[in-house]
């Protein structure tokens, strides 16, 4: 106890907490509050059809709890938070029938994810964890050592990037930390998610469900040994089916994972995260192009061994759209960039703050791609499916067809700024939802016919408040998920 006092002192005499400032064409990027529980919405343009499913669309993203991301400074230097270390706030919209099912009732609700870390600063009531990510080599150490000291972990819990639905139960996600499950009707966040106590190590953003079986296929990695674990959850996530160490010789950055009837499929890309970089005055994360890159595919119930190694052009890829067995091949569908997006998206400005006019750099530009790989003959081809003036990321399908051949995806497209075009929800085959979430003044989600996606919104529903630019949103049936 003593010793804890001792390093809060260390810290609150030594460090200095301080708002990055937002640029005018990054103002909603700002937080919001919570605003206290569901709220009737009242202004709606447009009809939402009688056989649109009851529901709920709900989004996680970054929102800084203590009123933005945060610089540090301290006799060690400068370190500061990046764009997606807010804490996690899931914004929802219910669909319900009220009486014979004849009216529909909507409404909407915001709530912070209350993870263990998120809990310790607000119960402090100021920012505790220092930056430990981006900034001067020196400080970047002194940060991750006290971090480690004072909470026992470097990082916050952040909880801000996925949701999902499994076994009729909802979960939120980042993959720096296990799930928390969530009350749907109320946001509240009831417990962490360890499978049964089977899975205690970092859990993806983007769990797949297998088709046919309904098993949960998950991974997590890690920054020291074993870098990269898959996961099988049964169909009823109450039992861990499989845990399988890739025994891969370094950490990759992988945030997506793709599945086949048959196969997982495995995204090794040339990233590196070493902290003896940093003594180097290197970045603690680096993308190295001359490093090999590699596409995995495993047999779903299969051990290490097992996975057949495909070496592709280096590459990294935050988005797989989907992944399917052709005749002999398996393909892979996913948006490809050719240098590193990891630590930020936004461009370069001038010096007088205004964006540089020019569009995502070919290093940052994400496109359609397509891998082919054969089995028999163990060959590999992949082309681009879009321009080069098109860039796109956060896909989206109808869940029924994962792991199975689609023909269709929804995407978001990338402004000149660098910023996304709103946020997909699929709702099922004819309906689509999004929020199409720009500045203050159009705080609007839209419901569109997918089979007519050219005539625009049938509805368009206007939300009590501004939503912040997000992460990742699903629609959940109302059908799916147990009410607590």
């Amino acid at each position: 106890m003593a010793s804890s006092l001792l390093l809060d002192a260390f810290v609150d005499s030594t460090f200095t907490f301080s708002h990055q400032s937002l640029r005018p064409t990054e103002s909603n990027f700002a937080p919001v509050d919570e605003i206290g529980g569901r709220t009737e919405i009242w202004r709606i343009e447009g009809t939402i059809p009688d056989d649109f499913p009851e529901g709920v669309y709900i989004r996680n993203g970054s929102n800084p709890l203590f009123g933005a991301l945060h610089k540090v400074n301290s006799i060690f230097g400068q370190s500061e938070d990046i764009w997606v270390e807010g804490e996690g706030m899931l914004h929802a919209l219910y669909f319900t029938k009220s009486g014979e099912g004849s009216t529909w009732s909507i409404s909407y609700n915001n709530r912070y994810v209350q993870s263990d870390t998120f809990n310790t600063e607000r119960d402090r009531q100021r920012p505790c964890f220092l930056s430990a990510i981006k900034g001067d080599p020196l400080a970047i150490i002194a940060a991750s050592i006290l971090n480690m000291l004072r909470f026992g972990k470097v990082f916050r819990n952040m909880s801000n990037t996925g949701v999902f639905e499994h076994a009729e139960r909802v979960f939120s996600v980042a993959e720096n930390d296990i799930p928390y499950e969530i009350d749907l009707d109320n946001l509240g966040t009831l417990c962490s998610w360890v499978v049964d106590g089977q899975w205690n190590m970092p859990f993806t953003a983007h769990p797949k469900v297998a088709p046919g079986s309904g098993e949960l296929v998950i991974y997590g990695f890690n920054i020291v040994k074993p870098f990269l674990t898959i996961g099988v959850v049964s169909e009823d996530g109450k039992k861990l089916e499989r845990k399988v160490d890739l025994k891969l010789e370094r950490c990759t950055y992988c945030h997506e994972i793709g599945v086949t009837k048959m196969y997982n499929i495995i995204m090794d890309m040339p990233l590196t995260v070493d902290l003896t970089r940093i003594l180097r005055g290197a970045p603690l994360i680096d993308f190295e192009t001359e490093s090999y890159a590699r596409i995995g595919v495993m047999p779903r119930h299969e051990d290490a061994d097992s996975v057949i190694w495909f070496d592709v052009e280096p590459f990294c890829t935050l988005h797989l759209i989907n992944c399917f067995e052709e005749d002999h091949e398996v393909v892979i569908r996913g948006f490809r960039v050719p240098g590193s997006i990891i630590t930020g998206i936004t461009l370069e400005h001038t010096a007088n703050e205004e964006p540089a006019n020019q569009g995502p750099s070919e290093k940052s530009f994400p496109r359609l791609y397509e891998w082919r790989l054969n089995m028999k003959s163990r060959a590999v081809t992949g082309k681009y499916l879009t321009g080069t003036d098109v860039a796109l990321e956060f896909p989206v399908i109808n869940n029924k067809y994962a792991g199975l051949h689609h023909k269709y995806a929804y995407a978001q497209v990338i402004d000149v700024q660098g910023s996304l075009e709103g946020g997909y929800g699929t709702v099922r085959p004819k309906f689509g939802g999004f929020a199409k979430l720009h500045l203050q003044d159009n705080n609007k989600a839209h419901v569109i016919d997918a089979q007519r996606f050219e005539n625009g919104p049938i509805a368009k529903i206007t939300l009590p408040q501004r939503v912040p630019y997000g992460f990742h949103g699903t629609f959940i049936p109302r059908t799916t998920y147990k009410k607590t």
